[in-house]
């Protein structure tokens, strides 16, 4: 039985890229929600699942914070994906004829100039994919789509310009999520995830983050976000280097522990080495 890899989406969308490129021995699985794909994950009808987590221009996916702590899953990966995005139509259709093109509204703010200089009209669309499946289904022949590439061979669309997004920096980090932690090669330099809340006791949140400056430990990601819609009740989500058994990080959390009344790891896994630029 092939392994499967869950991701939100329409098949063809740049989750589904990614699932593709770094795990070509699993077959995607496209769910319309992230707690479908979730889902997916714990009760095994997914092996795995390639999970967006922020994007270098458009930030934090903000419902994926939210399901991460209660997901019952871990992390045990990180990719990074450049974001490519074409504009295809249907076969035979020439530039000079598209008169709308449809995409997600993220998608066509990231290729505003491109879209801007062929003096188009816009019109969204729930996905990138979903534009492209749409203008299989009902070809029309002074209508285009923007998304990957992907999207135009599996649904027989032909690309008229090609990377039409404004900056080429233009990246998502993905997590790779599973049912069981992984153990990270010894040699590998890691990342550790993690959740808390702080004890309601004043000064709390410095005291509790002191430990890693003074055991010299890296943090690259600290955000805080509401739990439940209860204003008072901060939950931070936390990247550091490091394993939860090197000795500094150990003391570190031993530190943070002592003033949150919630803590819990969602996992250590090798940093991806897109990161070494």
């Amino acid at each position: 039985m092939t392994s499967k890899i869950a991701f939100q989406g329409e098949p063809g969308a740049n989750s589904d890229e990614a699932c593709r490129t770094h795990f070509p021995d699993h077959e995607p699985l496209a769910c319309p929600t992230f707690e479908e794909a979730f889902e997916a994950i714990k009760t095994g009808v997914a092996d795995l699942g390639m999970i967006p987590v922020e994007n270098s221009i458009a930030g934090r996916v903000a419902d994926v914070h939210h399901l991460l702590p209660s997901s019952g899953l871990y992390i045990v990966g990180e990719r990074f994906k450049p974001i490519r995005f074409q504009l295809m139509v249907n076969p035979g259709v020439k530039l000079e004829d598209v008169k709308t093109v449809a995409s997600m509204p993220i998608a066509l703010a990231q290729c505003r100039k491109a879209l801007k200089k062929l003096g188009v009209k816009l019109e969204s669309a729930g996905d990138t994919a979903g534009a492209a499946r749409a203008l299989a289904e009902h070809p029309d022949p002074h209508k285009a789509a923007v998304a990957p590439r992907l999207a135009a061979r599996l649904y027989g669309l032909d690309i008229l310009l090609e990377d039409i997004e404004d900056e080429k920096h233009n990246t998502t980090r993905f997590l790779v999520m599973a049912r069981e932690p992984a153990q990270p090669p010894k040699d590998a330099p890691c990342i550790t995830s993690f959740v808390f809340r702080v004890r309601n006791i004043p000064a709390a949140l410095y005291k509790a983050l002191g430990g890693f400056a003074t055991n010299g430990v890296n943090m690259t990601k600290l955000e805080s976000y509401m739990e439940n819609g209860v204003f008072a009740a901060t939950m931070f989500y936390v990247e550091v280097d490091g394993r939860p058994e090197d000795p500094a990080l150990a003391r570190a959390f031993e530190e943070l522990k002592f003033y949150s009344d919630h803590f819990a790891v969602l996992g250590t896994y090798p940093a991806d080495g897109f990161r070494a630029g």
